[in-house]
């Protein structure tokens, strides 16, 4: 089963290595495998996430999810995406900003750099949503019972989560514009685009996941109504319904992979090893997530969605700090990794309490 699972990342993984020998010598190499352990351990929380979706899912978008989705993945986010920050943000065409990307990395690498704040608005917003209605929704199990329980009375707020959001981005970018106004105004003119990034970030979550959800809902009434001969076939709804949920998936892993992406640059700023380092973790990500969803890994060790869930939050908070702040990345997976092997460490023991 885990040879079954992982093949494609094996392969990836030896076609990504040659590659990146035969594109820039034996350097390379080491290069590629440092960045695709950088893009496994920043997003292993992303897989979990994507488990509990994916699980929704049949056989037949489960293999979309690894073929065509790893397809937007690699060449949509950790190719295309920077030469597209890049052209936007320096008002160059596409072509020109491969030619930069591949003849001046240094002053492509500035240009990357300094969207960032707008891209962590956008990234982060659309995770801290995706925590917040996971911790204002009141569950049968619940991993700190302390916290959990008070918010999830507050979740009875209609739009709570939407408020509190958005409360937080204006606090970010105030923030950010205080920073530029103090430093000769520099970036004074980036903090709308911050606050405007932010909320497309929120709009982009809502749309998606409202369409998600619209699908699974009418698609269960069609399956209540099914005998009686009612409604449209349950077949077409079902496979808009897993549209948008594999919509949704590709939209979250966007976001997780920004700081991946900006990330990368401590390493390299040579746009194709990127490409190759990060495709080859995002391939892991892709694989495990199916493995967690075929072993039902979920289901054994219920508190893992919960750590991965907070482990989302500590992300979303990082990302919107780091647009005034530097943080480093091995910080962010530290706290990744802590939380969701916590949460495993309490399932397990969970179980063991549960046998006795």
């Amino acid at each position: 089963m885990l040879l079954k699972t992982f093949r494609w990342a094996f392969a990836v993984t030896a076609l990504g290595l040659v590659a990146g020998v035969l594109y820039d010598g034996w350097t390379a190499l080491g290069l590629v495998a440092i960045l695709a352990v950088l893009e496994v351990s920043l997003s292993f929380d992303n897989a979990v996430i994507n488990a509990g979706i994916l699980k929704k899912l049949n056989a037949f978008w489960q293999r979309i999810f690894l073929t065509v989705g790893i397809l937007i993945a690699v060449f949509g986010m950790r190719l295309l995406f920077p030469i597209v920050i890049v052209a936007v943000s320096a008002r160059l065409s596409p072509s020109q900003a491969v030619h930069l990307a591949l003849t001046d990395k240094d002053r492509y690498q500035e240009l990357v750099t300094d969207a960032h704040p707008s891209i962590a608005a956008f990234g982060g917003m659309f995770l801290l949503m995706i925590f917040l209605d996971f911790v204002f929704e009141d569950r049968d199990v619940k991993w700190l019972p302390w916290l959990e329980r008070p918010l999830a009375r507050l979740g009875r707020v209609d739009m709570l989560s939407v408020c509190l959001a958005l409360i937080i981005l204006l606090v970010s970018s105030m923030t950010f514009a205080a920073h530029a106004h103090q430093h000769g105004g520099g970036h004074a003119d980036k903090a709308q685009t911050v606050l405007v990034s932010g909320i497309a970030g929120l709009i982009t979550y809502l749309v998606v996941s409202g369409l998600s959800d619209f699908f699974e809902s009418r698609l269960a009434d069609e399956e209540s109504t099914k005998s009686e001969g009612a409604g449209r076939p349950a077949v077409a709804l079902a496979g808009r319904a897993a549209f948008f949920t594999f919509l949704y998936l590709e939209v979250l892993d966007a976001s997780f992979s920004f700081d991946g992406v900006i990330g990368a640059f401590a390493i390299t700023n040579d746009i194709v090893l990127m490409a190759l380092g990060l495709g080859i973790g995002a391939m892991y990500v892709r694989s495990l997530t199916v493995y967690l969803v075929r072993q039902g890994t979920l289901d054994d060790y219920v508190y893992l969605e919960h750590g991965a869930h907070y482990a989302i939050g500590a992300l979303a908070l990082i990302l919107l700090a780091s647009i005034r702040y530097q943080i480093n990345d091995i910080v962010t997976g530290l706290i990744g990794v802590t939380l969701i092997s916590a949460s495993f460490y309490s399932s397990v023991r969970r179980n063991r309490a549960v046998r006795e």
